[in-house]
């Protein structure tokens, strides 16, 4: 796993400000992107990494999108150059905080990097493995977040190292400061939250009009209408002749789609093109509205069909996403390693009995 480049695209002795902003991004919202903003304008960083975590240690799998999904979301979200993302913890092979953030120093050395984090972590620091060695690995920044300002402050982990504080006025001067030092932004707010987009709006309590009956009703099979929305696809692609076609089946791996399929245009002209042409097709063929995303640029377009999520890169930025790799590495690292069976020893036979 070491061989693999942490960040792609960032030469090892890059002298860059980097706000480094880890969490498992399930899924990634604006929220996130608010605060990856504020962090690049209050603390004049020139980069803001987003670390999508395999998993949190301190969180239950459960509900818990595919890594190469969250990432793919993270990047259609971030939707800005100075924004990257990755996953460098399934790459660097580590899983806390700490380890990753020393991986990342010795990958970078030169670079001056600042973990970026909500208020709202500040309370859950000292269950961080090392939290006391990471204020002093990296300086940190803590941005205000709705219901968790000024209270925050008083939790063990800031109180801890308060005199290593610095004022907001001089959080410009954070990522050239020497660890431990950290600072709190209270800026503007944004009320986001993961949680609540996994929620979703909460049921309503009373009924209006006739009810549904208690009888069970079985869901019906959507298998061939997605094996159709991905032929319908396909042929689409072959027709505005899409380079390299990749289909990655989710079924059982996640639940935001059946398929995911890749592909390339050779110019942003034929990308936006190939686009555009697969969603008119998709709404033709009774599918409704297709929503398109990315046709601004035209270096990655999103087509999402529901059942079927396709995407169309230039080969420049599919090689640099590398989304078919993601899918790999997850796949490898979810893979159960061989557990060495020792050999049973033969058992000694048994002397016979003297006989008295």
């Amino acid at each position: 796993m070491a061989a693999y480049h942490p960040m792609p695209g960032v030469p090892r002795d890059t002298t860059r400000r980097i706000g480094l902003l880890g969490g498992s991004f399930n899924p990634a919202h604006d929220g996130h992107r608010h605060l990856s903003r504020e962090a690049l304008r209050r603390l004049g960083l020139d980069e803001v990494w987003w670390l999508v975590s395999p998993q949190n240690p301190l969180k239950s799998n459960d509900g818990m999108e595919p890594l190469a999904s969250r990432v793919a979301r993270a990047r259609q979200v971030a939707g800005s150059r100075r924004i990257r993302v990755g996953a460098p913890e399934l790459l660097l092979g580590t899983r806390y905080t700490l380890d990753t953030v020393r991986a990342l120093r010795r990958h970078f050395p030169h670079a001056k990097f600042v973990w970026l984090m909500g208020a709202d972590i500040l309370p859950q620091l000292v269950h961080w493995l090392g939290w006391r060695d990471l204020f002093a690995a990296i300086p940190i920044a803590a941005f205000a977040r709705p219901g968790w300002s000024y209270p925050a402050l008083l939790s063990p982990a800031p109180r801890a190292f308060a005199r290593h504080r610095l004022p907001a006025e001089q959080a410009r001067s954070l990522a050239s400061c020497a660890p431990p030092a950290w600072c709190f932004i209270p800026s503007r707010l944004d009320s986001h939250s993961a949680t609540a987009i996994r929620a979703g709006n909460p049921r309503r309590t009373q009924t209006k009009g006739n009810t549904i009956s208690d009888q069970i009703r079985q869901l019906p099979d959507r298998s061939k209408a997605s094996n159709a929305l991905l032929a319908l696809a396909r042929h689409s692609l072959e027709e505005d002749k899409a380079e390299d076609v990749v289909v990655i089946d989710l079924k059982g791996k996640s639940a935001f789609a059946d398929y995911m399929v890749i592909a390339s245009g050779r110019s942003t002209r034929q990308v936006v093109a190939i686009a555009e042409h697969l969603a008119d097709r998709m709404k033709q063929a009774g599918h409704g509205y297709i929503p398109v995303e990315g046709k601004q640029t035209g270096d990655w377009v999103l087509v999402d069909g529901g059942d079927v999520v396709v995407h169309i890169f230039r080969p420049e930025p599919r090689t640099f996403y590398g989304l078919e790799k993601m899918w790999a590495l997850e796949e490898e690292a979810a893979e159960p390693k061989p557990v060495k069976v020792k050999a049973a020893r033969p058992a000694r036979p048994r002397r016979p009995k003297k006989l008295a």
